[in-house]
């Protein structure tokens, strides 16, 4: 199918947030005296919606505290931190928007996060523009790496999700993508390296490398340079 759109995966594609996000967990978990190693973190949180990475860290580590709560405490927390500073963006993100724009797709931002922090990200960066849609956690019943973000952004879109190409970071985006038949460009992070991405198109290092994956596929459909 012709590639009509490109679906920006948030946290380690749009924006280096992984960090932030580790240190924001072990804060709340500060008063039940765990903390998340690095590795542990890596291996099964980096990339997943919060209320699944605390239903797993209640039973990981036997706290006495409903995941719900755990989550809205871990939610609020981003949500004051986002009030006094931004996720940085990751490297090349001005410019891979706008050579995409320039090749007359459409761009969307397809999460499993909050929406909240999406807001906060395209606002603080001025980056709002580029984008026609945002799907988030609050839109969807099951979030990823259940398919069903990528089936609403393609609809929503008006397209076949063959139509759409995923960029994601980590193996759950990318079951996501996968599952709802949206290929998908990986681009790991060292959050995210040791992944498994056997079903991406391609393992990439970074935007710059997908812009150049993408002029290749649309010069190939005998787009580039125009409407698709």
């Amino acid at each position: 199918m012709t590639l009509r759109a490109v679906l920006f995966d948030h946290d380690g594609t749009l924006v280096d947030s992984e960090p932030v996000h580790h240190r924001i967990w072990n804060q709340v978990l500060a008063p039940y005296r765990v903390t998340i190693p690095e590795d542990l973190y890596q291996r099964h949180y980096a990339g997943i919606p919060a209320a699944a990475n605390a239903e797993d860290l209640v039973r990981r580590y036997g706290l006495d505290v409903a995941p719900a709560a755990l989550t809205e405490a871990k939610n609020a927390a981003t949500r004051a931190f986002l009030a006094r500073a931004a996720f940085p963006l990751m490297p090349g993100v001005p410019e891979a928007l706008e050579e995409l724009v320039r090749l007359g797709l459409r761009l969307a931002v397809v999460t499993g996060a909050n929406g909240h922090g999406v807001r906060a990200t395209l606002a603080a960066h001025g980056l709002a523009h580029r984008f026609c849609l945002t799907v988030s956690a609050e839109d969807v019943a099951r979030s990823k790496p259940a398919p069903d973000c990528y089936l609403l952004a393609a609809r929503r879109l008006g397209l076949e999700p063959g139509q759409c190409l995923a960029l994601e970071d980590t193996q759950h985006g990318l079951e996501a993508a996968h599952g709802a038949g949206v290929p998908c460009l990986a681009l790991p992070t060292p959050m995210s390296r040791h992944h498994d991405f056997s079903h991406a198109l391609a393992v990439l290092d970074g935007l710059a490398e997908a812009v150049q994956h993408i002029r290749r596929t649309l010069g190939g459909q005998g787009q580039a340079g125009g409407r698709p």
